[in-house]
């Protein structure tokens, strides 16, 4: 199920979001019909399963919409061993978890998301990248730069999740 984008926004914001909508589309789609247990399988030598591709990558939305309204103070610190651990389980489906609550909490997610890109009065508005390993110090982001890395990550774990369920049952995105 695509985001719906209002039919009156246009230029560089309707293909942002049509962009995201694609690639959240096609990590969608790899969830197909599976059950819980199928969502959470490792059906590679990896750590990763199709639940916990989806709820990594939702949080990460969450976490860059809330460093473009908030800055850095929206996200976690670099060298919080508590966030890392966070981040770790992301990508898996704990115990209690469903893929349908995953896919819900995604949904909705995307649609504050969606309605963020819509409405910021200015997509070269930006802040500094917090102090982390992965980021170089002193680093700013505009919002543009943020959705489109967004964009990109989610387009990264489709394919991921598109390689491990095809490892479950043979099912493809695409092809």
């Amino acid at each position: 199920m695509a985001t719906t984008i209002e039919s009156t926004l246009t230029g560089e914001r309707a293909d942002l979001l049509d962009a995201l909508g694609k690639a959240r589309f096609f990590l969608r789609f790899t969830a197909r019909e599976l059950d819980d247990e199928q969502a959470a399988t490792r059906s590679t030598a990896s750590e990763l399963c199709v639940g916990g591709l989806v709820k990594h990558v939702a949080a990460m939305e969450r976490q860059w919409a809330r460093f473009i309204v908030d800055g850095p103070s929206g996200m976690p610190a670099g060298d919080d061993p508590a966030a890392y651990e966070q981040h770790a389980a992301s990508f898996r489906m704990l115990p209690g978890e469903t893929l349908a609550g995953i896919l819900a909490e995604y949904e909705e997610i995307a649609r504050r998301t969606d309605e963020l890109v819509r409405t910021l009065p200015d997509l070269d508005a930006g802040h500094e990248l917090p102090p982390a390993p992965w980021f170089t110090p002193g680093t700013r982001w505009s919002a543009r730069r943020v959705i489109q890395h967004v964009i990109g990550e989610t387009a990264q774990h489709a394919g991921h999740a598109d390689i491990i369920r095809e490892a479950i049952d043979g099912a493809k995105s695409m092809g």
